[in-house]
């Protein structure tokens, strides 16, 4: 047999995401093809502990999303040597402490290949006012907003400076946890707890009448889009439950029906959002698109749900490319963006090394 790429799988996670990276890693698991791979399948349960587990018992309940969680017989490990020992690590991981810059960092020092975008990207793309703040200053068009500080806030504050209907997000976070749609002013202050229950500092955005629409992105240096997907919420909004628990809680439509002249502005929008927060490996943009044409970006993800229902990988199964070959060309871009950062490494010390700085 050829030989195989070592490629560590990391999931669950502390964040409260935890679960939603099982599933995604579910089906990672299964799709990674184990004639190419040689897979480490490494657990962090909700005390952060890293453990590895075995292929055939790594979950407990794996089909049902409200209660599928880490099987209790695993092998506890010290991280950073045990990635040391690998070619890949494939991070599966959502919300804070693995999507936002922290296992990457862990990674660069480690110097191990990891599938995604590198620390910086990461770390913006977790925070939604900051990224937002990013966008904005590219000229790109971003939803109108506003950032309240959990130290001082106040719910009449808030009305008075965005109109009703609203929604309000924690600004760190994903899968709609702790998102609420306000409607009435008498519902802004609850909302706002709720949101303070997951962050610090939390952003309220206008509600915006149209519809909305998600392109893939991946590539590192010459990344490409996806066609779009369309995704109607039975809902308010595609919440936690549309995503993960209820099977019918929203229409996904691929590729979305949208006009070419609009497709080619969000594609052209995904891009320059991808480059503008330096992004690596795969990305996820999300749009509002507005009944009289006007496109917004709502945000990016740097670890895009990776679930059968999830609509990044159907994304690309719609533009020509199944679920294992999508993983095999994340794996080469996070080894082609590995060796581009060793290089860059060792060059960087190399004016040292010569008679131009014999101070050195």
């Amino acid at each position: 047999m050829a030989h195989r790429l070592k490629v560590g799988v990391v999931f669950g996670g502390q964040s409260v995401e935890h679960q939603v990276s099982l599933l995604s890693a579910k089906t990672v698991i299964q799709a990674l093809d184990k004639a190419k791979y040689e897979l480490a399948l490494i657990g962090i349960d909700t005390q952060g502990q890293w453990s590895l587990y075995d292929a055939e018992a790594c979950f407990c309940q794996p089909h049902d999303p409200k209660h599928i969680s880490l099987n209790p017989v695993y092998t506890p490990i010290e991280p950073f040597t045990f990635i040391r020992a690998l070619d890949v690590v494939f991070p599966v991981l959502h919300g804070a402490l693995g999507e936002d810059g922290t296992i990457q960092g862990l990674c660069r020092l480690a110097q191990v290949a990891f599938v995604g975008a590198d620390v910086l990207s990461s770390a913006l793309g977790m925070d939604k006012v900051v990224m937002k703040r990013l966008l904005k200053e590219q000229n790109i068009p971003v939803v109108p907003s506003l950032t309240v500080d959990e130290k001082k806030w106040s719910a009449n504050t808030v009305l008075e400076q965005i109109s009703l209907p609203f929604f309000v997000k924690p600004s760190n976070g994903g899968s709609s946890l702790g998102v609420s749609k306000v409607k009435e002013a008498s519902q802004c202050k609850a909302a706002l707890q709720k949101a303070f229950l997951y962050d610090s500092k939390i952003i309220v955005e206008e509600a915006v009448v149209g519809r909305e629409i998600q392109v893939g992105v991946i590539g590192n240096e010459h990344p490409k889009v996806s066609l779009p997907c369309e995704i109607i919420p039975k809902g308010e909004f595609h919440s936690y439950e549309s995503k993960y628990i209820d099977p019918d809680g929203a229409l996904f439509i691929y590729p979305a029906d949208v006009e070419m002249g609009l497709y080619l502005k969000m594609r052209a929008l995904a891009l320059k959002t991808y480059h503008a927060l330096c992004c690596e490996g795969m990305a996820r943009v999300d749009f509002f698109l507005k009944n009289s044409g006007q496109v917004f970006v709502n945000e990016i993800n740097t670890i895009p749900g990776l679930t059968n229902r999830s609509p990044f990988a159907k994304m690309w199964q719609v533009s020509g490319i199944e679920y294992p070959d999508l993983l095999d060309q994340l794996i080469a871009f996070a080894l082609e963006a590995q060796e581009r950062r060793q290089k860059k490494m060792f060059s960087d010390f190399v004016p040292y090394l010569t008679s131009e700085h014999p101070s050195y």
